[in-house]
């Protein structure tokens, strides 16, 4: 799982920290998988395939707005600021999924994280949904998550795996434009909003616009990924 990098306090400590909420890897470990930490880091494509070689599946977390600049606009003046950490951060993670693209590494992204799959493929985003729908609704502020009820795409991934409709916990300004190359809509809410994506055929890569996190009595997305990953491992260790 990747995880955020930024300015952190703890007790007498202010620095600057790698760090993850506890309730993803909670849900990956009540769903039988194993967690490990990714921080942003340096990058390039020894590093990744290093990484890579030691997984069996990646999750791409949520966090902050990635930067506009990734894909050719100017940033809206609701969107995260970007600095040295964001932008160390978006490159590690779209350099991952496009190292676990390639070798079919089952990828499971939240939230931000489906802006990252989109925005890695060649996608765009709507910087400030508030302005393209007209309320807030989909994040009310305060670390308050809403609940959108979201319609899945028959025939998808997605569709298969939690039915034809799903109450999901939401808490984002932006979403998702243009699809990136390879990406079909699996769920929209009922404003439109693009609120998964996936890529068709056998490679396990899907992305919700929601936190799955957040119902750890649902654990559905967290036990695809990791028999996803279960299923890779075996395929990895007879090829």
């Amino acid at each position: 799982m990747t995880t955020y990098l930024q300015q952190a306090q703890t007790g007498v400590w202010d620095v600057r920290a790698s760090f993850l909420p506890a309730i993803y890897f909670e849900g990956v470990g009540l769903a039988g998988g194993i967690s490990v930490l990714l921080p942003p880091q340096h990058v390039d494509d020894e590093i990744v395939d290093r990484v890579l070689d030691g997984l069996d599946g990646l999750i791409i977390t949520g966090g902050r707005d990635v930067d506009p600049d990734a894909y050719g606009q100017d940033p809206h003046p609701a969107t995260d600021e970007a600095n040295e950490d964001n932008r160390r951060r978006d490159g590690w993670e779209f350099e991952l999924l496009r190292g676990a693209i390639r070798r079919g590494l089952p990828v499971l992204g939240i939230c931000r994280g489906a802006q990252v799959v989109n925005v890695a493929l060649g996608g765009t985003l709507h910087q400030h949904l508030p302005e393209v729908l007209g309320h807030t609704r989909h994040q009310q502020g305060n670390a308050v998550f809403s609940t959108s009820s979201v319609r899945t795409v028959p025939g998808t991934r997605l569709a298969a795996l939690i039915g034809e409709s799903s109450d999901a916990q939401c808490y984002h300004h932006q979403a998702l434009d243009r699809l990136g190359e390879g990406l079909i809509v699996s769920a929209q809410d009922d404003d439109g909003v693009i609120e998964a994506v996936e890529i068709s055929g056998d490679h396990f890569l899907l992305a919700v616009q929601w936190h799955p996190e957040e119902r750890l009595d649902d654990l559905r997305l967290f036990a695809a990924l990791v028999e996803a990953a279960a299923t890779y491992s075996r395929e990895k260790v007879t090829a």
